[in-house]
């Protein structure tokens, strides 16, 4: 079969040589430009903890749904901690996506200019392993996140350190979102409705199940089946907004399954890379030409990323 996205080796940028460097930086320019999804391995996040996470993930679902509810944090618009079935949907939709969700954010040290700005991370007393791997984890993603916009801001001729102030203590997010069995014909709702991501680049573990889709530059919808060991990479409308078009943030979707599968969960880790929220979004002035005028006006990151969360119905 094949791939609906490049594929593209961590190690030949962190380790490689200046022409593995050199040749890395122009595949993953060209796959965010063109397709705007590329699939990584050798991507330095280890298996035993995306393991332990994911079983973690599993035990925390299966709990009560009462229990779960007690994680549910009124007012942070699902920032941290549980968020229930059919709460979120996509920002041209009215009806809720099949799946509820639990997300782990960003920590400061005390005293740091932003700890009133982020939330303490919500713990789960019946399955305390839960939040302290996903906060391992989301440590692991920073991290490679950090090297694929060290490319990017290379590919773009900013400088490799361009990104690496907006993202230090950035309010990236990790969520672990649960797709339970599908029990009856759904009215019009799939596990998650086409939308793009509102951020600078997704960094996503292989699900447990398939059922992503893009929907590429012909408007059709092709299946992302990710290797073993892969993680799906995506550009978000930040990244986009900033690059004035030039990179693509592609619509995708999660599909339901066929319906001799309905039995079976999907259980999916994106991480959502964040900047801080005072990064000014401004388009680059390198990507606005005549063949491509200037398409947003000026915004920050954080009046970006509340519009959006009220787009989606998780703040009102």
């Amino acid at each position: 079969m094949k791939r609906a996205i490049p594929l593209v080796d961590l190690s030949k940028f962190v380790n490689g040589s200046a022409a593995e460097r050199t040749a890395f930086v122009q595949e993953l320019g060209d796959a965010f430009h063109n397709i705007g999804f590329v699939g990584v391995v050798n991507h330095g996040i280890p298996k035993s903890l995306i393991d332990d996470f994911y079983a973690a993930s599993k035990r925390f679902f299966a709990l009560p749904e009462e229990t779960k509810r007690k994680y549910e944090v009124p007012g942070l618009a699902g920032q941290r901690g549980y968020t229930s079935f059919g709460k979120e949907h996509a920002k041209q939709s009215k009806v809720a996506d099949l799946k509820e969700f639990f997300q782990i954010g960003q920590e400061v040290p005390a005293g740091h200019p932003s700890k009133a700005k982020y939330p303490d991370n919500v713990q789960t007393t019946e399955e305390p392993a839960f939040a302290q791997l996903g906060f391992q984890l989301y440590r692991a993603f920073e991290s490679t996140g950090a090297q694929l916009l060290k490319a990017i801001a290379i590919h773009l001729n900013l400088g490799e350190s361009y990104f690496e102030s907006q993202i230090t203590y950035g309010n990236s997010i990790l969520r672990s979102i649960f797709y339970p069995p599908i029990t009856q014909e759904p009215a019009s709702a799939i596990r998650a409705e086409q939308h793009e991501d509102i951020n600078l680049i997704t960094l996503l573990v292989g699900a447990s199940a398939g059922g992503l889709e893009l929907l590429n530059k012909e408007e059709k919808w092709m299946a992302i089946v990710p290797e073993e060991d892969e993680i799906v990479i995506n550009v978000g409308d930040m990244l986009q907004r900033l690059t004035n078009n030039y990179l693509k943030s592609t619509t995708h979707r999660v599909v339901n399954p066929p319906r001799e599968e309905w039995h079976l969960p999907r259980l999916s880790i994106p991480f959502f890379l964040h900047p801080v929220s005072d990064m000014d979004l401004s388009c680059l002035p390198s990507c606005v030409t005549a063949d491509n005028p200037l398409h947003y006006e000026p915004i920050t990151a954080g009046e970006y990323l509340d519009e959006r969360l009220r787009e989606i119905g998780l703040k009102k």
